[in-house]
């Protein structure tokens, strides 16, 4: 059999394997499988699977990557792999939604408490880090993209012992490498830009050979598996994915820049606006929130847009609103302001949503 990066027949693209198992002409056979962990069961191990894995453990200059059915399946699995019941975590604030009700959820319930930190409070994550046993991020943070200082916050943490998980999502091994920056292990929702397609849901870690092969009892006992369909997708979006990063980056940073202007819009979130975007990111990306007025304003603004829908996830080619009061409980659980909307600008024609924004905006002024 060849090499997974390799072509059987010289196909352009790659091949999926779309099978649950693979037989074996005698035990054998079989017995060798298991032992070099070679592909036998999909659940384990699969071609075009472990082809998408090797290709984002490239992207994040790691030495290992494992896949997941979801982006929640990869952050479940390496909180389980290396969490127990009275260990702390130090997480900051925001951080994704389904993280924190993970952490504040289930694992408060076997025994993990939880220290958040605002995001840029780096003296506060040096005094939080003494007896963690893990600390999980997010840079930049979601729905307000601050920029964490991951370099000192990384030190102090290896300095007593405690590992460093950080959700990459944001930065796609592209615009940043945590891991370059301190960080044991990157986690990824590859339905965001990896997919870049909004036709898959998956996740990925990539790190440390040995961290990533802790993740497999949790992967094989979640069942948190990606399928190869879903993989080929993913590796169909990963040939894209720098050039639609800087497509996204250049309607952002122009409707950034409209925004800021607009006497309707109280405050702009931007990435590239934080001091740390010049030492940890290469460009910003598709996101920027506003805040406006009220829940009222940030109502009509969104139900005024044309060329945007409302919805949740981001890093597909269509552009999308997702006003925060309509999802009340991360809302609630960061005190975010009622007007707060999260934009995620598409790859349509950028005048056309700059023109949408005006109009939606005009109404508010």
């Amino acid at each position: 059999m060849a090499s997974y990066d390799e072509p059987l027949f010289g196909e352009a693209a790659p091949a999926i394997f779309q099978t649950s198992l693979f037989g074996f002409d005698t035990v054998a056979e079989f017995e060798r499988a298991v032992a070099e962990e070679a592909p036998y069961y999909t659940r384990g191990k699969n071609p075009t699977v472990a082809l998408f894995e090797s290709e984002v453990a490239r992207l994040e200059g790691a030495e290992a990557a494992r896949a997941f059915s979801s982006g929640m399946g990869a952050i479940a699995a390496a909180l389980f792999a290396f969490l127990r019941p009275g260990d702390r975590v130090v997480a900051n604030r925001p951080v994704y939604a389904g993280a924190h009700n993970l952490l504040t959820g289930i694992l408060a319930r076997f025994g993990v408490e939880t220290t958040f930190v605002e995001t840029r409070d780096t003296e506060g994550f040096l005094r939080a880090i003494p007896g963690a046993r893990l600390l999980y991020l997010e840079s930049p943070a979601s729905y307000t993209f601050e920029v964490l200082d991951l370099e000192p916050i990384a030190e102090a943490a290896h300095a007593e012992g405690a590992l460093v998980l950080i959700d990459a999502t944001y930065t796609a091994g592209v615009l940043s490498r945590p891991l370059s920056h301190g960080a044991d292990l990157v986690l990824h929702s590859a339905s965001k830009y990896f997919s870049g397609h909004s036709d898959v849901v998956a996740g990925v870690a990539a790190g440390r050979a040995e961290l990533v092969r802790a993740l497999k009892e949790p992967y094989m006992l979640l069942g948190a598996k990606l399928a190869p369909f879903e993989a080929w997708l993913l590796l169909r979006g990963l040939r894209t994915l720098e050039l639609r990063l800087k497509a996204h980056r250049e309607t952002a940073a122009r409707a950034a820049a409209l925004l800021k202007a607009h006497p309707a819009v109280r405050r702009v979130y931007w990435a590239e606006d934080d001091p740390l975007s010049k030492k940890y990111l290469k460009h910003g990306a598709s996101l920027v929130s506003i805040e406006l007025a009220d829940e009222a304003a940030a109502r009509s603004f969104a139900d005024r847009l044309r060329h945007f829908k409302v919805g949740v996830s981001w890093g597909g080619h269509e552009s999308l609103v997702l006003p925060l009061f309509a999802q009340p409980r991360v809302a609630r659980a960061y005190g975010f302001p009622k007007g707060l909307v999260r934009i995620h600008f598409g790859l349509e024609p950028t005048e056309r949503l700059l023109e949408d924004l005006e109009r939606a905006l005009s109404r508010l002024s």
